[in-house]
Formats: structure tokens, C-alpha cells, sequence
């Protein structure tokens, strides 16, 4: 199992129809280009409180 460090927070938006921008250094750091599939992995805790998680996998 993989152990991540931060690197750094950013704050991002939701706007129309829930949609979100991902900043732009982050998408320089993953190298996102159009088209690029990411996934989403919603996590929570026994408080209640939720975190949502985006990934894009490990290219071959």
C-alpha cells in the first residue's frame, strides 16, 4: 500500500452543475492534459466528516 505526503493545498470552487477547476499548478504537477481520466474516491469517518479524493493513475 502506497503512503502519500502532502505537497500543498489549493482552494477550488464548485460552479455550474458541480463542476470544479482544478488549479493550474496542480494540473502542471499531475501533467493533465484534455482528456485525461481521473478518479474520484469519496472517504469518511466515524465523526461524519467526509473528504473527497482525485487521482490520476500511474501511466504505462
Amino acid at each position: 500500500m502506497a503512503i502519500f505526503r502532502v505537497m500543498y493545498y489549493s482552494t477550488v470552487n464548485v460552479g455550474s452543475g458541480g463542476r470544479i477547476t482544478i488549479p493550474q499548478d496542480m494540473r502542471d504537477d499531475l501533467n493533465l492534459q484534455d482528456g485525461d481520466t481521473l478518479t474520484a474516491r469519496l472517504e469518511g469517518s466515524e465523526t461524519g466528516q467526509r473528504q473527497l479524493t482525485i487521482w490520476k493513475q500511474k501511466e504505462d
